[in-house]
């Protein structure tokens, strides 16, 4: 065996890498699309309304299959066309408008060389779980100032409230500021803990599944907030009774920050 193949053996054996580098090389033999200054635009928006549309089909539905209406929030409420498009429109105008021109500006900096070697499998869960922490206490901050101060809810936050009852669609109807504050969030927390790329794909991939979730309307049995245990995790009534009530469950998954603050509704007490 060459001194160079008995060098890369043991890194990757010893490290674990070996679960995760199968796929890793499958996502850099597509370095042309995921270098592209388009890639990042093209993810989010892919990615967003292809966890939005099961939710869409489910809000069709279910007028016409009483089964469904069991795991609805709001039986009786479903989104209608006038109130979906808007909310379509506005996420595909603002990724447009905003999210790829400073795409652009970071492309043209350079893009950074990938490694390539993938991440350690329990690096890759340290990392995912350390920028879901960071980015709930971000948000609990940034959340709780923009309903405190009423010129900024006003301003920059009354957008995401106009819907009482949410669904999933609704989840980026947001003004540019809140979409940049979410993004801004999430670029300083993957930089702070020197992710990965495949950690960083994980984790947006992760973070845009649980914002949907939240806004979705429907709390089925295997929803994140049932499968996390000691009600670390508030989920969809959780979030829920925020969007009726303003006033309480500022954090968008966690439950430990609104504990602390006095800010927890039980949503079984609503």
């Amino acid at each position: 065996m060459s001194s160079h193949n008995a060098s890369e053996l043991p890194i990757l054996c010893s490290s674990g890498q070996l679960l995760l580098q199968p796929l890793w090389d499958r996502v850099r033999a597509r370095e042309a699309l995921t270098q592209s200054p388009l890639f990042a635009v093209l993810f989010s928006i892919t990615t967003y309304v292809g966890f939005c549309l099961p939710f869409v089909v489910l809000d069709v539905l279910c007028p016409w299959v009483p089964a469904l209406r069991r795991y609805k929030i709001h039986p009786d409420f479903s989104p209608t066309a006038r109130q979906l498009l808007p909310c379509l429109g506005q996420t595909l105008y603002q990724h447009v408008v905003f999210v790829l021109p400073l795409t652009l500006l970071h492309w043209a900096r350079g893009p950074a060389p990938w490694p390539r070697e993938a991440p350690e499998l329990l690096q890759l869960a340290r990392h995912v779980v350390g920028c879901l922490l960071l980015f709930d206490a971000e948000f609990f901050a940034w959340h709780v100032l923009h309903h405190k101060v009423p010129w900024l809810y006003r301003t920059f936050h009354k957008m995401h409230h106009q819907n009482a009852a949410s669904f999933a669609l609704a989840t980026q109807y947001m003004s540019a500021w809140e979409l940049f504050s979410l993004g801004f969030f999430d670029m300083v927390n993957v930089t702070l803990l020197q992710c990965h790329p495949l950690t960083v794909l994980v984790f947006h991939v992760l973070n845009i599944w649980l914002s949907v979730e939240d806004h979705s309307g429907y709390d089925f049995p295997w929803s994140t907030h049932r499968l996390v245990p000691f009600g670390w995790y508030g989920g969809v009534r959780h979030h829920d009774l925020h969007h009726s009530q303003f006033n309480c469950n500022f954090a968008p998954y966690f439950t430990h920050w609104d504990k602390l603050l006095g800010t927890l509704r039980s949503a079984h007490a609503k």
